[in-house]
Formats: C-alpha cells, sequence, structure tokens
C-alpha cells in the first residue's frame, strides 16, 4: 500500500500514532513511568499495550509471524492482567516501549504490504483501540493532575456566548416512536453496537444540553452531597468511603483541566461525576437518567447537528455550548451516563474477540454514550457503547437528564 492516499491504512495508522506520542510527549519522563493513580495502568503501560496490540492483530494472527515480544504477551493482555496487577509486572518503561512502538510498525508496515495483507475490519479494530488509549492516557493524565503541554496545536479562543445554550435544566419534549437501534451491517462497528434492531420508544423529555458547572453548583450550594434521601444505597456507601463533595476535576480554586487549574466556568459541561452523582442529581430535581434507548433516539432523531461536535483532544476541555434547536452537544465534550446496564443486544455474538465486550455485560457496568472532548472523532458516533463501574469518576463524563411526560 505503498504510496496511497491520506486515507490508505498506513497513513491513518501514522495519524493515530502521531497523536498518541504528542499526547505523551506533553508529560514528564517521571510521569509517563509512575504510577499516576492507583485505578488506572502506568501511561507506560499504556504504549506497550498499544504495540501489542498492533504486533498480535495486524502481523501475528494475520501472517503468522511469531510477536516480536513473545515474552510480553501475558504482561500486555488486558483482560489477563487488570490495572491493580499492572504496576508489579515487567513492562517496558517509556524509552523501551517508544522502540517497541516503532519496531513493530515496521512490521506492520511489511504485513500491509505483503501477499495477505490484514483486513480492512481488523485494521479499523487496531487503528480505534489506539486511538481509545490515547483517551484512557488523558484520563490518567486528569486524575493525577499533573502538568500537561501536548504537542498539539493550541485551542482556538471561543467565540460562544456568555449565557448557556438553555441548560441541562431545559427540557424538550418528544412523541417518541419506532427506530432502527445500533450500528448497521455495513462497515466497522463493535460487536456490542450489533445487531441493529427495532425498538419503541415511548414519550418522553430529554435535557437540551449537559448539565452545566453553574447548575452543579447549585447542587452542592443546596446540600446535594449532605442529602441522604438523594443517593442509592450505592451511592451513600460510595459518598462515605469516597468523602466526595463536589465533582472529580473541582478544586477550592477552580477546576482542573487538562494539565492546568483554571477558574470555574458555570456555562461548560460539569465533567468528572460518577453514576451515583449524576443520579443524586436527577431526583434532586425530580427527574432520571435516559436510558441508553433514549439517548439514541434523540441523538439519532432529534440531536442538532449544526454545532460541530468538540473532539479530538483540541478544545482541552469542555466547551461552552452555542445556541441551537434540538438537544446539543450529544456527540463530544463529556461522556453521557445512562440508566442502562450493560447488557447484549438481541442477538449478539462476540467477534472477532470475546473478550472485548462479553465478560463486561451484567449489571456491574453502567453505560455511557456519546463522547467527550479527548475522544477520537473516527471514533466517537452515535452508536458507539462506552462502559464503567457506577464508582468510577476518571472518564470525562458528566450527565443528561430525561424526564416523563406529566
Amino acid at each position: 500500500m505503498k504510496g496511497g492516499s491520506i486515507d490508505s491504512p498506513a497513513d491513518l495508522l501514522a495519524e493515530a500514532r502521531e497523536r498518541t506520542l504528542a499526547v505523551v510527549d506533553g508529560l514528564s519522563e517521571s510521569d509517563v513511568d509512575r504510577v499516576i493513580d492507583p485505578i488506572m495502568s502506568p501511561i507506560a503501560w499504556d504504549l506497550g499495550h498499544i504495540a501489542a496490540f498492533e504486533d498480535l492483530w495486524l502481523v501475528h494472527n494475520a501472517t503468522g509471524i511469531p510477536l516480536l515480544r513473545e515474552e510480553l504477551a501475558d504482561v500486555y493482555d488486558a483482560s489477563a492482567t487488570p490495572r491493580s496487577d499492572r504496576p508489579d509486572l515487567p513492562w517496558l518503561r517509556a524509552d523501551t516501549a517508544r522502540a517497541y512502538l516503532e519496531e513493530v510498525r515496521e512490521r506492520t508496515l511489511e504485513a500491509l504490504d505483503g501477499p495477505n495483507p490484514p483486513s480492512g475490519e481488523i485494521i479499523e479494530l487496531v487503528l480505534r483501540h489506539e486511538h481509545q488509549h490515547s483517551e484512557t492516557i488523558l484520563q490518567t493524565v486528569q486524575l493525577g493532575r499533573v502538568g500537561w503541554e501536548p504537542s498539539l496545536p493550541k485551542p482556538p479562543e471561543e467565540t460562544a456566548p456568555g449565557e448557556a445554550a438553555g441548560g441541562g435544566l431545559d427540557f424538550l419534549a418528544t412523541e417518541g416512536g419506532t427506530f432502527e437501534m445500533g450500528a448497521g451491517p455495513e462497515g466497522f462497528a463493535y460487536d456490542n453496537e450489533r445487531p441493529r434492531h427495532e425498538v419503541p420508544v415511548e414519550p418522553f423529555l430529554i435535557g437540551r444540553t449537559p448539565v452545566l458547572n453553574g447548575e452543579w453548583e447549585e447542587f452542592v450550594a443546596d446540600g446535594g452531597y449532605e442529602r441522604g434521601d438523594l443517593w442509592s444505597d450505592g451511592g451513600l456507601a460510595w459518598l462515605e468511603e469516597s468523602g466526595a463533595r463536589a465533582p472529580g476535576g473541582w478544586t477550592d480554586g477552580g477546576e482542573w483541566r487538562a494539565g492546568r487549574l483554571e477558574p470555574l466556568d458555570p456555562m461548560r459541561p460539569v465533567v468528572h461525576i460518577c453514576l451515583h452523582e449524576a443520579e443524586a442529581f436527577a431526583r434532586m430535581h425530580d427527574a432520571r437518567l435516559p436510558t441508553e434507548v433514549e439517548w439514541e433516539f434523540a441523538a439519532t432523531e432529534l440531536a442538532d447537528h449544526s454545532i460541530e461536535a468538540n473532539l479530538d483532544t483540541l478544545a482541552r476541555g469542555s466547551r461552552r455550548i452555542a445556541p441551537g434547536d434540538g438537544p446539543l452537544a450529544m456527540v463530544g465534550d463529556v461522556w453521557e451516563w445512562t440508566a442502562s446496564d450493560f447488557d447484549p443486544y438481541p442477538g449478539f455474538r462476540w467477534h472477532p474477540y470475546r473478550e472485548y465486550s462479553e465478560p463486561h455485560f451484567g449489571p456491574e457496568h453502567r453505560v455511557l454514550r456519546g463522547g467527550s472532548w479527548a475522544t477520537r472523532s473516527h471514533v466517537a458516533n452515535p452508536t458507539f457503547r462506552n462502559w464503567d463501574l457506577p464508582v468510577r469518576r476518571q472518564i470525562f463524563a458528566g450527565v443528561r437528564l430525561a424526564r416523563d411526560p406529566g
């Protein structure tokens, strides 16, 4: 595939790698190599894992050539090594991990030009895998509140007005209906997005925007974190254990945003909240979280797409949302918690490997939708399903509310 267009597999893989290294190069070498937060992998582990995944799928599985570093297969097997175990494994430190990335990429390019190149589907799988780990690395940066100066274009000056576009407590009514949920049979999609299936949707109301910082400030001021009646049993247990009294990115001096402390902007979507916080906020406002059926229906049938989605890390955080008509910012800015457990769709079949989705199905994980400012646009779309534990706040997650009519 030499001399291909900008959309050739080699070019797409090169762009993903350039972005990964730009993100990592914004950190000190010591931050790349250390355990910044116990719930996250060391960033150097992420780099080695990206290389090992690429070598497995684009070289070894596609051509039968032995793995470059067979002894590292278990170290970088995400399903076999939970994050809590990774600091004690012999993972490659920053410089060696970068060299591993380069060596694997040379093998990948040879495989792409070989007689039996990997399929387009597998190339897309590896490409998206690297994009997703780029966001994971940024989650680690945010959790550790470490300095981050990436070699990326500076964010543009914001021109959005000083008033919110309706706000998260401004609800839009929909009569519901029936729609085709999930990814269609053509093109790439993850196994948990398929099969597409027809779903009825009862009438409901959906927030015009995600909940904003200013609205969350009122929740804090009104004692939202002290009112036991707003919290589930699981939420009360989390409150006691965590001691949280504000979103994860907030401090007394403002809000931690992408490597720097900035004044808290009331017009930006709130971020770094867990499911329990989202549910408590909803209860205070006689609302609830949307189901993922309702969320996808709103995103595909109702959303105002005239406003460019805030993706690709270039804005360095959620942005003020400009005025519009339908539900706004449903893809980009912040992931949005839903009321739905991470369950398979009817007729689900794992593909191309069981460990991506199937082990995570069930009530332990809740679905998030939409993508954040740190999500690559190549990944984010209205059918993509993210998931995590209800107590987690490392995701760039906020919430959009829903209500029943009447």
